[in-house]
């Protein structure tokens, strides 16, 4: 069918994804269901399979749907988090069982998992989707600097998901992003340069290089690394490439869903990954943060979501987010 853009979709996220049409998606940022994490008190939800097989099989059934309608050019960034196996009768993270559907749940522990043990959901999901033909192209680790205390003595506590990357071709878009660095630096830590080469041109994608100006050392303050030829070195006055470990603070949302994630990640994705104007997917809407910062940021959005009252939430939010960035048309 052809879908209306600027939109939430009621209903399975794998069924509405059949009906959409081929290659007509720009970028993906979504986070599944985690497996045997919360019950979202609706019928047909993700997360509650018996065994991890079943929970990754799902998954990636439905990422297939989503590599059909991703362009050849489009990107892919999908946030998971792991679980600990704990002992039949108490939920994953050591938590006893309660039948509320805003807490964790236990499943049927497989045996192929020791007790105790991690379940390693995210690197099983990266490993089928390779299996199954995307290209991973970064796993980045979101580390949570106000993460939640645990109340956990025998290991550390954990403070990061993971993000993975993935794109379906070997030419796709990106728009590189930066980041500041101290100028005392190592000088094997700038790599956000090049060496009197002039412009650098991503040859997976398109890239608008048009506003970047170049700066010798004499032009920056402070004490500069010399390449090892001794010659000046032309920097990126925006910093350097950015890397794979971003600390970003967790960020709640008021209205009652609770497995938000902050809005600066999503916007990190949809600008390296999504060119003006196009159109942003997040098959696992909840209360619309990528929907919402895909708007402000000047892209249109398409959002599935199974849960009808988080529906209602994120067309709220949406409709109260400013754009600040000029909204162009899909061609």
């Amino acid at each position: 069918m052809t879908f209306e853009i600027n939109k939430i979709y009621q209903g399975d996220s794998l069924e509405i994804l059949k009906t959409f049409l081929d290659e007509s998606i720009d970028c993906v940022v979504t986070s599944p269901p985690y497996w045997g994490l919360r019950d979202y008190g609706i019928e047909g939800q993700l997360g509650l399979e018996n065994t991890h097989e079943e929970h990754i099989d799902k998954i990636c059934n439905l990422f297939n749907e989503i590599k059909r309608v991703l362009k050849s050019t489009g990107t892919c960034w999908v946030n998971y988090g792991d679980s600990y196996l704990c002992q039949q009768g108490k939920g994953f993270n050591g938590n006893k069982r309660l039948d509320s559907k805003n807490l964790k749940v236990s499943v049927n522990r497989t045996k192929s998992i020791p007790q105790k043990c991690l379940a390693q959901i995210p690197f099983r999901f990266s490993i089928e989707m390779c299996n199954r033909g995307w290209i991973l192209r970064n796993v980045i680790v979101w580390q949570k600097p106000n993460a939640m205390p645990e109340s956990v003595k025998d290991r550390f506590t954990v403070d990061f998901e993971y993000i993975f990357f993935f794109v379906k071709s070997q030419k796709y878009y990106f728009q590189q992003q930066f980041e500041s660095f101290k100028s005392n630096c190592n000088p094997a830590d700038y790599d956000g340069f090049r060496h009197n080469r002039g412009p650098y041109i991503n040859r997976n994608g398109p890239v608008n290089n048009s506003n970047r100006g170049y700066k010798t050392k004499e032009n920056i303050e402070g004490p500069q690394p010399p390449n090892r030829h001794g010659k000046d070195i032309n920097y990126y006055p925006e910093g350097r490439n950015m890397r794979t470990i971003w600390t970003i603070p967790t960020q709640g949302f008021p209205e009652a869903h609770f497995a938000t994630f902050p809005e600066e990640l999503p916007r990190r994705c949809i600008k390296a990954g999504c060119p003006p104007g196009g159109l942003v997917l997040d098959p696992f809407a909840g209360s619309g943060t990528t929907l919402a910062v895909a708007k402000e940021l000047g892209r249109n959005y398409l959002g599935i979501e199974l849960n009808p009252n988080y529906i209602k939430l994120a067309e709220k939010r949406i409709e109260n987010t400013v754009r600040q960035e000029k909204l162009f048309e899909v061609a």
